[in-house]
């Protein structure tokens, strides 16, 4: 699909490409919400980049590598694509970054949480910009550490996004002196959890923490729901979406932690804009859809600013540009493509405490962006290290 902003020019568009899930787990976190966050930022930006009006092209990855990639390079080579947007899903995202990197093209990895983006696979023309597994995972497995939780059980997808978060989350967990009873690893998208909720019910642990997202993590909730397990262990989701809990409700969500760079009420410029967004779309805004946002007005911005569209250039304006816009103050963006904001703790409410529609959140911390990500000497980066 396609969609047209701004007035015709003599030269052809600028393209910006809309890589997301429109079909499956993910879609209601990306998808079509992308899709429309980025004409909104098209819109906003007046509808034109160096005097040439913009088309924004997507397509639906299909949570497959070769799909993603397959779009990626006819994208690029054969219709002038300048910047890819969004890619939800980690493995994808990790060869979006790989053919952007070669083909000197800008990737706004809005969608994506792996911090192997801005690691050991980081891009001169690659920007990390919503979230990702370290920030994530050190949110909210270090404040229910703090609430004196020692034991744990992991229940992790099994691939890119759900090892990262594990991985990020064990860190945290062996240095507060917590212990880690048990993992299990389930494929991607599958729709029986049992057998792997039971293993974690049986180990008797604190937490239960869930390293999957969208649709896995629902189905995991709402299973672990029917089984009874919830109201002796306590569930950490350690990537959350709102839309997530939104499909769940608050009578299963209730009490959830979890860690987010956006949430729709917290400030009047956000909820200005979120009313925009739920007003063409009727679904509350998630942090990729703000992400996604933020990004392409971010990238627009630099282009003007750079008087060119070549990646480098591009990307390297904005690095040297502040970002400020409703969900990101005073951002910067680091060598290594890592977009360094505030983060925040956020629990689920009860029904009782929900007094509108989408009032869903309640803020318990704020981690300042200076201990919110990785610490860029730590991650491998060649960009750094040369």
């Amino acid at each position: 699909m396609a969609f047209i902003s701004g007035p015709a020019t003599a030269e052809a568009p600028v393209k910006l490409g809309i890589l997301t899930d429109m079909s499956s787990l993910y879609a209601d976190n990306g998808g079509e919400g992308s899709i429309i966050a980025a004409e909104m930022a098209v819109e906003d930006s007046g509808n034109t980049v160096l005097g040439r009006s913009i088309q924004i092209v997507a397509a639906d990855h299909q949570n497959k590598v070769d799909v993603g990639s397959a779009i990626t390079r006819r994208w690029l080579e054969n219709e002038n694509v300048e910047v890819i947007v969004d890619v939800p899903n980690s493995a994808v995202a990790l060869a979006v970054q790989g053919i952007t990197r070669e083909r000197k093209k800008i990737f706004l990895a809005t969608g994506a949480a792996t911090s192997r983006l801005t690691g050991d696979e980081c891009s001169n023309t690659g920007i990390h910009w919503t979230y990702d597994t370290y920030a994530l995972a050190h949110g909210a497995t270090k404040a229910i550490s703090q609430l004196g939780t020692k034991t744990w059980f992991f229940l992790s997808a099994d691939y890119s996004l759900g090892s990262q978060l594990e991985l990020e989350s064990r860190k945290v967990i062996e240095s507060t002196g917590g212990r880690i009873l048990g993992a299990v690893k389930h494929p991607l998208g599958t729709t029986d959890l049992s057998s792997f909720l039971l293993q974690a019910q049986a180990s008797n642990a604190d937490v239960i923490a869930l390293a999957d997202a969208g649709g896995d993590f629902i189905n995991a909730v709402k299973q672990a729901h029917e089984f009874g397990i919830l109201g002796s262990q306590r569930f950490a989701g350690l990537i959350v979406f709102i839309a997530d809990v939104h499909n769940l409700g608050l009578q299963s969500a209730q009490g959830l932690l979890l860690s987010s760079a956006f949430y729709w009420d917290m400030t009047d410029e956000a909820r200005a804009w979120s009313k925009r967004f739920i007003a063409r779309t009727h679904k509350v805004p998630t942090m990729i859809h703000a992400g996604t946002y933020g990004a392409v007005m971010h990238f627009l911005k630099a282009a003007g600013a750079a008087g060119t569209l070549d990646g480098p250039a591009v990307a390297a304006k904005m690095r040297e540009m502040p970002v400020n816009d409703l969900m990101t103050k005073g951002g910067k963006i680091r060598r290594d493509g890592r977009l360094v904001r505030d983060m925040y703790l956020f629990q689920v409410k009860s029904p009782e405490e929900s007094k509108y529609a989408f009032d869903y959140y309640k803020l318990l911390a704020t981690i300042p962006k200076g201990e919110a990500f990785r610490p860029m000497d730590e991650g491998g980066c060649p960009l750094v290290q040369n």
